[in-house]
């Protein structure tokens, strides 16, 4: 009996190897079948190429509560502009642009410094927003809006959000140097004659349309993340900003992609999936990087003689 056992039971152990093997890769194809998923992946990926390329400015400029500012002063933008029948992207970028205008304004006539200026602008157009979401009346859905909503995006989101996201990635590249030099060492840049006044609010102009970008994957609430943590994980792997640009979209675009595909089996918000694997990768860079990891920094330290 012993030896005849296994003869017999092979042929079912192999149908139910089969199986298990057929379910696990119907499991891991399943998303890519559906088109509403499709259309929901590389949408979520050109966001995370647009949001690691400014990330990068914004890093190296210190502008990660501006972005907080910006992408709450959206709110009521987005509602007037669905209430009058306009595309949203407009309504943000109005509204988003417009915050920083007054936040610029207050500041030079206050003796107020700029981090009060922009709790106090950008938390006055957050609450005007939600005030009127509930007034006015429209098919708007809060939470849709605060968390965003890639995998029901329409067709019409969708052409907004490539032209808002090309636009930015066209202006980024006709003036990166500029750019990047006003970032790094505005003294010098306005020393050299270059024109920090306009690079000032063109990198406001493309903070907005980079927020009106990410509006729909990752919503008001986290599109924050999506603009300064691919940006901080590169600035701790590279001293270079090719480098650091290059890293930086390689994360985003990873996290973007994969926390869209994992948001649709754990049956869980996009944005939350994507900011929680942005999140791991920045802790993973935090602690294991090679050149300024915690742990890399630790080893480099010279060693006390007891």
């Amino acid at each position: 009996m012993i030896d005849v056992a296994p003869p017999l039971l092979a042929p079912l152990l192999t149908s139910l190897e089969a199986i298990s093997l057929g379910a696990v890769w119907n499991w891991l194809i399943e998303p890519f079948q559906l088109s509403f998923m499709v259309r929901a992946l590389w949408v979520s990926a050109f966001v995370g190429v647009v949001c690691a390329v400014l990330s990068c400015y914004i890093t190296l400029k210190g502008w990660s509560l501006m972005g907080d500012a910006v992408s709450h002063a959206v709110v009521p933008g987005v509602v007037v502009a669905y209430a009058l029948g306009l595309p949203f992207a407009l309504g943000a970028f109005v509204f988003g642009f417009g915050a920083t205008v007054v936040i610029g304004y207050v500041q030079s006539k206050t003796r107020l410094k700029e981090d009060a200026v922009i709790g106090v602008i950008f938390t006055g157009f957050f609450a005007f927003g939600l005030v009127l979401a509930t007034k006015i009346p429209s098919n708007i859905d809060l939470f849709h809006i605060l968390f965003g909503n890639v995998l029901g995006i329409s067709e019409q989101d969708i052409i907004q959000t490539l032209i808002a996201g090309l636009t930015t990635l066209g202006i980024i590249l006709l003036r990166r140097k500029d750019l990047l030099l006003f970032c790094f060492d505005p003294n010098h840049a306005k020393a050299i004659g270059l024109n920090t006044q306009l690079m000032y609010y063109t990198l406001l102009s493309v903070l907005a349309l980079t927020i009106v970008t990410a509006l729909q994957t990752a919503g008001i609430v986290l599109v924050v993340a999506m603009l300064v943590t691919p940006g901080a994980t590169a600035y701790l792997l590279t001293d270079r900003f090719d480098h650091m640009l290059m890293l930086a979209i390689a994360t985003s675009v990873l996290s973007c992609f994969l926390g869209t595909y994992f948001s649709y089996h754990l049956d869980a918000p996009t944005g939350g999936c994507i900011v929680v694997l942005m999140t791991l990768l920045f802790l993973a860079a935090m602690f294991f990087g090679s050149k300024y990891g915690i742990f890399a920094h630790a080893a480099s330290q010279p060693k006390e003689l007891s």
